[in-house]
């Protein structure tokens, strides 16, 4: 956790910083134009993280745009814009809500002077060195179907790399996301049950490892699997990757923690 301190006793001095209206923010994150719940942890919810939050809808972006459509053209501006606005109200950092915003990482870094973290799926590069070329990298998504190679090369991934994918909607079976973000299936009303959900990631991640022996690492693609990470990490006892550990390593290189000690 990041606790709350008493002011900086060294800022005694301070001016604006150019087109920023805002100070002391901390991540911009950019949501999708659609009505569906988040448990904390998942990064629309912003009660859990120990930092400032400012959200801006990506608007006309919905889940179906940005994901189910081979077209995704019509999502850039919205985006941009999205971007844009979180800068200049001062945010230090931008990120989005879903790994699938992959695809406009480039875009989105061009188009604004603050770090930009747009997929949870920036860390497979480090995980990668991090578990050595002997293992892969097992990659938790929404649906497999949708995740193209262009996803992957736009976050810096090499699609013929040491990784593996799998689906956990559309090839291991998770109803309750479905009930959120699949527009064939879900109630009119997207709801979910929390204890249903960790019994189904927790299964589709034992399925996938045991599939894949050689997995040294997950990584966790989907912003609404991020508040069961820890109970997937308990059951298999390896290191697990999400937005969550995005998030965290995004603030602390925009807003940097003092060291407070004695030698």
């Amino acid at each position: 956790m990041f606790p709350y301190v008493n002011r900086d006793r060294d800022l005694n001095h301070i001016k604006a910083r150019e087109g920023h209206a805002c100070y002391g923010m901390g991540i911009g994150i950019m949501i999708l134009d659609d009505v569906y719940p988040g448990f904390p942890g998942d990064v629309r919810n912003a009660s859990a993280f120990p930092y400032p939050i400012q959200y801006e809808i990506a608007e006309g972006v919905d889940n179906y745009t940005l994901v189910w459509e081979e077209d995704k053209s019509p999502c850039r501006e919205p985006i941009l814009r999205a971007a844009k606005k979180l800068e200049d109200m001062g945010c230090r950092a931008i990120a989005a809500e879903c790994g699938y915003f992959a695809y406009f990482q480039q875009d989105v870094a061009a188009h604004v002077d603050v770090p930009v973290f747009m997929s949870s799926l920036l860390q497979v590069p480090f995980i990668q060195q991090l578990i050595g070329s002997e293992k892969e990298v097992g990659i938790v998504c929404a649906q497999k179907r949708f995740l193209t190679d262009t996803h992957l090369e736009k976050v810096g991934i090499d699609p013929d790399s040491n990784i593996v994918i799998a689906g956990a909607q559309d090839e291991y079976g998770c109803p309750e996301f479905d009930n959120l973000w699949d527009h064939e299936k879900r109630p009119e009303v997207p709801e979910i049950y929390y204890d249903k959900a960790e019994e189904d990631m927790i299964r589709i991640c034992k399925e996938f490892i045991e599939k894949n022996p050689d997995i040294g690492a997950i990584m966790l693609e989907c912003t609404g699997m991020q508040p069961f990470a820890r109970a997937i990490q308990r059951e298999i006892d390896l290191p697990v990757f999400s937005w969550g550990t995005l998030l965290d390593y995004a603030y602390s290189v925009v807003a940097h923690r003092e060291y407070y000690g004695h030698v």
